[in-house]
């Protein structure tokens, strides 16, 4: 039997202050105590060893562990994290044993206990994730296949001022093409910064977007300036369902990161917020490796693109099948006589009107199928948005 559950350590100490006054053999010590004669033996040798202090139980952990991590090992591995507090293990490690290619590193779940017996793991709520809406959207597969291009939330620096950080992000190798705070986060603005990282990089297949402004307005189809500016450049636009962000997850995934690691807490003003999401997206495509990349930063994936910003900007042509009509300065075209408003983001443009029946007419923006005009009534009937594909340029 065991020693009593109550308190073991008391009752030892009784077997031993009874077996040193010598009054009984251990034999009898131990059927009073109800212990076997190996605990009881096993007791006084420990007592001849270590006196009192050898008493009560002890751990059964092994003295030694032979696959255990070195502590200086795990130093590292502690201050890659504290270095850079949105890693996880799995980066950390390929980080380490990209600057450490000799040194044997733990595997990315014993990383993670280290950093969890450091404090150094937050827990984080499991979401419910929504099933992603099928949309025809571009596939990337190479760089420069699709851009990603967004608005992260808003936020004011501490001198009150707002902040609307727009990100550009290739899909296929998740390379920040570009972070910038602005304070007015309207078409124009936004045409300036994308005209910048479009000269330097070069043009992608297609950009995705979600449906609020200024990627989108109330305009027949949802047509933007910015995106009639996309088609004139041969660039394929694309948004999300309303209300999926998850479509474009991959932009969501970084608009966390950058989050955490750029306006927690925000800058005092806006030039100091800059630098700091310029320091940002330095770490983000030069540093950071990435688990879709095989734990590489996206600037090891990454190439420009091999098709060059243009000199000038090119109106979409049609078949000889489409009748076209030019948008007039107010959103009209002239059809048979009449004037029918179809929109002022066209103005100046070539629209394409593809005969479907002997009444209804299909009215094309470049790839973009827009809606359908009632040629016995005038009206301009508003239809899903359809995208075509585009031609290469």
């Amino acid at each position: 039997m065991p020693w009593q559950e109550s308190s073991a350590a008391s009752e030892q100490h009784r077997f031993i202050e009874a077996w040193l006054r010598g009054e009984e053999t251990v034999a009898a010590l131990c059927r009073r105590f109800g212990i076997s004669r190996k605990t009881g033996y096993k007791r006084i040798n420990r007592f001849k060893a270590w006196g009192y202090d050898g008493l009560g139980d002890r751990s059964r952990a092994p003295h030694t562990h032979p696959n255990a991590t070195p502590v200086a090992v795990a130093q590292q591995v502690i201050a890659m994290k504290q270095a850079h507090p949105t890693w996880g293990p799995k980066k950390v490690i390929a980080m380490l044993a990209t600057a450490q290619p000799t040194v044997s590193w733990p595997a990315p779940s014993t990383a993670g206990a280290i950093l969890q017996r450091a404090g150094l793991v937050t827990p984080r709520r499991h979401r419910r994730r929504t099933a992603a809406w099928q949309a025809p959207f571009t596939a990337a597969t190479v760089a420069n296949d699709v851009w990603c291009l967004d608005f992260k939330g808003w936020f004011r620096t501490t001198n009150g001022t707002r902040i609307d950080p727009l990100t550009v992000q290739d899909a296929t190798s998740r390379y920040l093409l570009a972070c910038r705070g602005l304070t007015q986060p309207r078409g124009p603005e936004v045409r300036r910064v994308l005209e910048r990282v479009l000269r330097e990089y070069g043009l992608p297949r297609a950009i995705r977007t979600d449906n609020g402004p200024p990627f989108a307005s109330l305009a027949l189809g949802g047509l933007s300036a910015l995106a009639v500016w996309w088609i004139k450049l041969g660039i394929r636009p694309e948004r999300i369902a309303p209300g999926h962000p998850e479509q474009n997850g991959r932009l969501e995934r970084l608009h966390r990161t950058l989050k955490a690691e750029t306006t927690t807490p925000p800058q005092a003003n806006p030039r100091r917020q800059q630098r700091v999401f310029d320091t940002f997206r330095h770490g983000y495509n030069d540093q950071r490796p990435h688990e879709a990349l095989g734990q590489q930063p996206p600037a090891r994936v990454y190439r420009p693109s091999d098709r060059a910003y243009p000199r000038r900007l090119r109106s979409p042509e049609y078949g000889r099948d489409v009748t076209v009509r030019k948008v007039r300065t107010n959103g009209q075209i002239r059809w048979h006589g009449a004037l029918i408003y179809l929109s002022e983001t066209l103005r100046g443009e070539p629209v394409g009107l593809v005969p479907q029946d002997d009444r209804y007419w299909t009215i094309q923006y470049g790839p973009l199928q827009l809606g359908r005009l009632d040629a016995q009534t005038g009206q301009v009937l508003p239809t899903p948005t359809t995208v075509l594909p585009m031609s290469p340029v």
